[in-house]
């Protein structure tokens, strides 16, 4: 049952993805037709959604299936404490190394900016600090 409602509402999507395109390229050459593609795209896919979402919610659990659960989910709180431990630290390092090298370009011409760059230096850094804590906030739910 589950099975068959996934498969029905991933060809749903696609054709809230294909029946917009049929609006705007087989359809009377207007001015709105843009529009008009657009509006069916947006509420098909949030009707679909909707409907998915409903669908999917509506089964009932027992309490086999919620052991069973237990483990994945202490898996996935793994997963995503290092997904945001790592995307942090790795956006942090990108803004780190722009911002650090253009304060240093900055002071090595005007010495007086020194406070305005570290200030731009930190932030790019508290990045990471975030991911950081977020991370722990993850794990201390498990």
């Amino acid at each position: 049952m589950n099975t068959i409602v996934m498969i029905l509402t991933a060809a749903a999507l696609i054709l809230t993805m294909v029946v917009p395109f049929a609006i705007y390229f087989l359809g009377e050459r207007t001015r709105r037709r843009f529009k008009r593609s657009l509006v069916t795209n947006i509420a098909s896919f949030f009707g679909i959604l909707l409907v998915a979402s409903l669908v999917m919610l509506s089964g009932t659990a027992t309490v086999q299936a919620a052991e069973g659960a237990a483990g994945i989910s202490t898996g996935m709180g793994y997963i995503a404490a290092a997904l945001v431990t790592g995307i942090s630290g790795i956006g942090s390092g990108i803004a780190v190394a722009s911002s650090a090298s253009a304060a240093l370009g900055a002071l090595s011409e005007n010495e007086t900016l020194f406070g305005k760059s570290i200030i731009f230096v930190a932030m790019a850094e508290g990045i990471a600090l975030y991911g950081l804590i977020i991370s722990f906030m993850i794990l201390g739910k498990l």
